[in-house]
């Protein structure tokens, strides 16, 4: 009895009748995730064979007090000392200062990039040029510019003049915006937030050119027929843009939002980076101990602020069935 036969009695197949296929052929939908996989391999490996072991050595390294002497490095155990070292009241008001710059930066950036993201996505003249002009500063701030504006930061100089310095050479003073907004009853630290935004555009465009740029594919990826739907059915542009267009890019508000939280915890004018970065270089063998310990209590606390952000934000995020 051949094998077809075997399948067709335990299965009660009339096998004159049914043709039972050896084979399955895969789904688009499996198609998609294999290749997936195949693009995030170069980064896995990457991953396994060298970042792995050098994060590993980092937290060993927090345990250790390690100098060296005479050319000769000597490593002791410190235990959890460093840990205990390392949550000093300056280290805790640095991190406050730095959540608070967290809350009013992705906010900023996830709005403008969005804003920026609609208006692009339009059918206009000459809109692949102005895709080119709001990404060309994100290029721009990682390589030779981004170089200078550090080196004459280190060195005392005024650096390159982005007009995103202080309140007195900045685009507007808080005493101007105290006198616009005087006639509002507007607090005093909201005053100074709108002050502070319109200061740091420069570094908003910056660092909105990776969201816009996800948002704009986010867009451009929504069926031009649901809004013909729409527009048969009577809906203004603005019920469009709510009940629409914003839900089929929420997936795309929860990526950008989890990677403005990362770039802005991990930038390099970051005061926590810096404040870590400081004692990373210290010349005392027990400050680097210290440091290192900040730096892994530093992480664990990214860790908790994205797990919270992505909890939350999924719960609103609505993903369309293609079945």
């Amino acid at each position: 009895m051949s094998v077809m036969d075997k399948l067709a009695d335990k299965w009660h197949v009339d096998r004159r009748h049914t043709k039972i296929p050896l084979l399955r052929k895969s789904t688009l939908t499996e198609r998609k995730a294999r290749t997936g996989w195949l693009f995030v391999l170069p980064f896995a490996l990457g991953m396994l064979l060298i970042y792995l072991p050098i994060i590993i050595d980092s937290f060993c390294f927090s345990f250790l007090f390690v100098q060296r002497l005479d050319g000769v490095r000597t490593t002791e155990f410190y235990g959890i000392t460093a840990y205990q070292k390392a949550m000093t009241q300056e280290f805790w008001k640095t991190l406050l200062q730095g959540f608070e710059q967290l809350l009013i930066n992705v906010p900023t950036i996830l709005i403008f990039s969005l804003f920026i993201a609609v208006i692009l996505n339009q059918k206009m003249v000459g809109r692949a040029a102005f895709r080119a002009i709001f990404f060309i500063p994100v290029i721009l701030a990682t390589g030779l510019m981004d170089s200078i504006n550090a080196q004459d930061a280190l060195s005392g100089g005024a650096g390159i003049d982005d007009g995103s310095g202080d309140s007195e050479g900045g685009l507007i003073s808080l005493m101007d915006a105290e006198a616009l907004f005087s006639s509002m009853e507007v607090g005093s630290g909201l005053v100074e937030i709108v002050v502070g935004l319109v200061n740091r555009v420069y570094d908003i465009v910056n660092y909105s050119g990776v969201q816009m740029l996800i948002f704009l594919a986010g867009l451009q990826s929504i069926s031009p027929s649901i809004y013909e739907a729409c527009q048969i059915e009577g809906a203004t542009s603005w019920e469009t843009f709510w009940k629409i267009t914003f839900p089929m890019i929420s997936p795309m508000i929860l990526v950008n939002g989890i990677y403005t939280i990362i770039d802005s915890f991990t930038k390099s004018d970051n005061i926590v980076m810096s404040y870590i970065n400081n004692n990373l270089n210290s010349i005392t063998p027990a400050t680097r101990a210290i440091g290192n310990a900040q730096a892994w209590m530093y992480f664990a606390m990214i860790l908790l602020v994205i797990a919270a952000f992505a909890g939350i934000a999924s719960l609103f995020v609505f993903y369309q069935k293609r079945d």
